[in-house]
C-alpha cells in the first residue's frame, strides 16, 4: 500500500528530488565506513579522512583513499541507481543531490546529480589545485609542477561542502512538490538539515528508520528493492 502510494505521489508531483546517501552505496558492496563492521571500524575517521592527516600524516591519508578507491573498482551500480537515472530521463525526478563520493549515479546514466561531499574519482593538488591523474595518487606520485601532495575531491573533516552544490540542492528541494530521501542515516551535518526545508511531501526510504520523525512516508528496506517495487507500478 505505501508503495503504490509513493507510486500516486511520484506521478502528481511536478517537481521530485531525491537525496541519496550510504545506504545506497553499501547494496552495491561497497563498504560503509561509518558503521561497526565497515573499514573505519575502531578508528576515528577524523583522524584519516581529515585537513590534519592530510597535513600531518599523509602516508595515512593516502594509503587510506587508496584503499577506499581500490575497494570501489570492483563495484558497480546496481538497479537502483539504474532506476533513478531512467525516472530523471523519463521526467519523474528532476534533481538528485548524493552525499555518496563513487559517481554511481553517473555511472548508471543520471545526470544534474550534485555531490554534496565531492568524489572520489578524481584527484587535484593541495597546493595549487590542478587536477591530477588517479594513477598518480595511487602511486604516491606528487603534482608536477609543484610538488605538492595530491589527494581526493572529497570534502574532509575539517573543509567546508562545495557551496554551488549546497545551493542547488537547498534550492530545488526548497522547490520541490516532493523529496525523497534514500539510504541515508541523517546523522551528517549540514545535509541533515536538507529534508526540513522542503514545503513538499517528504519520503524516506532506508534498512534502518531511527530518524522517521518529521516524514510524510517511511518506508523501510533496501533502497534497490523498494525502487524496483515502485517502477514497476509506474
Amino acid at each position: 500500500m505505501s508503495v503504490e502510494l509513493l507510486k500516486d505521489w511520484l506521478l502528481a508531483s511536478k517537481k521530485t528530488v531525491v537525496l541519496t546517501g550510504a545506504g545506497m552505496s553499501t547494496e552495491s558492496g561497497i563498504p560503509d565506513f561509518r558503521s561497526a563492521s565497515g573499514l573505519w571500524r575502531g578508528v576515528d575517521p577524523r583522524t584519516v579522512a581529515s585537513v590534519e592527516a592530510l597535513e600531518g600524516n599523509y602516508e595515512l591519508f593516502r594509503s587510506f583513499y587508496q584503499q577506499r578507491i581500490e575497494a570501489l573498482e570492483q563495484c558497480v551500480p546496481h538497479k537502483g541507481y539504474e532506476i533513478l537515472a531512467a525516472w530523471q530521463k523519463r521526467g519523474i525526478i528532476s534533481f538528485i543531490a548524493t552525499q555518496n563520493v563513487d559517481r554511481f549515479h553517473e555511472a548508471a546514466g543520471a545526470v544534474n546529480v550534485q555531490e554534496l561531499h565531492g568524489n572520489i574519482t578524481t584527484i587535484r593538488c593541495r597546493d595549487c589545485n590542478r587536477p591530477r591523474e588517479l594513477a598518480a595518487f595511487l602511486a604516491g606520485d606528487v603534482c608536477l609542477d609543484c610538488g605538492g601532495k595530491l589527494r581526493p575531491n572529497v570534502v574532509l573533516f575539517g573543509e567546508m561542502l562545495p557551496n554551488e552544490a549546497w545551493q542547488k540542492s537547498l534550492q530545488a528541494i526548497e522547490q520541490a512538490d516532493l523529496v525523497l530521501v534514500i539510504g541515508t542515516s541523517l546523522e551528517v551535518y549540514p545535509v541533515n538539515q536538507l529534508p526540513a526545508m522542503t514545503q513538499g511531501k517528504l519520503v524516506y526510504i532506508n534498512l534502518e528508520t531511527a530518524n522517521e520523525r518529521g516524514f510524510d512516508l517511511v518506508l523501510q528496506g533496501r533502497a534497490g528493492e523498494i525502487l524496483a517495487q515502485v517502477d514497476s507500478l509506474l
